[in-house]
């Protein structure tokens, strides 16, 4: 966006104020500056020219919604959807991001689009952290209304990309594409519930205000060799902001030994092939145990239960496999939970309860 666009817009937003007799909040004046930014700054239909840009990618995603979609009637689905989309574009916007689309129960934000500036990364991440953050009033509410709570991913990549329009006459939008979109969406699919994923060059470049953890090598789709993935802990731009921590991970942990059948998702599609393992270890949100195969780090599967513990409405859980190492009895697996209903939840936190009760 240029000078000229920007005093034009300024003057727009003014007049608005002035009509209503009203002065718009931040918020509003945002939304109305990202339509006004997209009117003026999207070429025309068969007149547009493609472009190089160097910008940040910000995909979120709701961890295991299809699954919990399946337990609820249409208008709670839409109504969580709406309950969660509303703060999250809230906070895009206010950040500066520009809302590219949205994916089902996805989001995919740019911070670069139309005009970049220098703290287009740090903006991406402190916006990611408090899309995190809001996620827990999010399930304050939802607790009170009865409805399950909601856990999301993050992943962030900064890259070159293409800029331009993709359609035809009949629909067409503005948007990117390029393999640091893809990469985009890969690490985000690799997020677990509460994390925000950097990519390599993300965190290279934001080194100087982030922490992040270990580097978490994987195979990505699309991508001969391995990527290191960074699990962003805290940035210091603008100011001081800490990643939340799930209560998934400040769970107790008691040993068990019940089995357990499992299938390997691939790309999300469930099959009919299922494997048989044991599991040894279990918290309120993820389990360790024996199985038959190697599963690299990451990936997806459906678990069930072959215990009383659960009942027949609550025995899937979908899980991710955080790691794996070789044992006597087959491969030692590290499992975190990313989605499982509520009544299932309450079923394991409260026999995990009592064992440590007993203790």
């Amino acid at each position: 966006m240029n000078i000229k666009h920007a005093d034009l817009i300024d003057r727009i937003v003014s007049t608005v104020e002035k009509t209503l007799e009203t002065k718009l909040s931040s918020f509003e004046q945002s939304r109305l500056h990202q339509a006004l930014m997209k009117s003026i700054d999207a070429p025309p239909w068969g007149h547009s020219s493609p472009q190089s840009k160097q910008l940040t990618i910000l995909l979120s995603d709701l961890r295991g919604f299809t699954a919990l979609s399946e337990c609820h009637p249409p208008e709670v689905v839409i109504e969580l959807l709406n309950s969660y989309f509303t703060p999250m574009c809230e906070i895009i916007y206010r950040f500066g991001g520009t809302i590219d689309k949205f994916m089902g129960d996805s989001v995919m934000a740019l911070f670069g689009l139309p005009e970049s500036r220098e703290d287009d990364l740090a903006r991406a991440i402190a916006c990611a952290v408090e899309m995190q953050k809001a996620i827990l009033d999010i399930n304050a509410q939802n607790s009170l209304r009865g409805y399950p709570r909601l856990f999301m991913g993050i992943g962030i990549n900064t890259g070159e990309v293409i800029a331009g329009e993709l359609g035809s006459e009949l629909h067409h939008e503005y948007t990117v594409i390029g393999d640091e979109v893809n990469l985009a969406c890969r690490i985000e699919a690799y997020s677990l519930r509460g994390q925000i994923l950097l990519s390599e060059h993300s965190r290279q470049l934001a080194a100087s205000y982030v922490t992040c953890g270990p580097a978490n090598r994987v195979v990505v789709k699309g991508k001969e060799t391995p990527v290191n993935l960074y699990e962003l802990l805290a940035t210091t731009t603008p100011r001081y902001l800490e990643v939340p921590r799930m209560d998934a991970r400040k769970s107790p942990r008691i040993e068990v030994d019940f089995p357990i059948t499992f299938q390997i998702l691939a790309d999300k599609v469930v099959p009919q092939e299922h494997h048989e393992g044991r599991a040894v270890n279990l918290s309120y949100h993820g389990l360790h145990a024996y199985l038959p195969v190697n599963l690299h780090s990451l990936s997806d599967i459906r678990i069930t239960l072959s215990t009383s513990l659960m009942s027949k409405q609550s025995s899937y859980i979908y899980a991710k496999v955080l790691d794996s190492q070789p044992e006597e009895e087959g491969w030692l697996s590290r499992m975190e939970f990313t989605r499982i209903d509520d009544s299932g939840q309450a079923a394991i936190k409260n026999y995990i309860d009592q064992v440590v009760s007993q203790k």
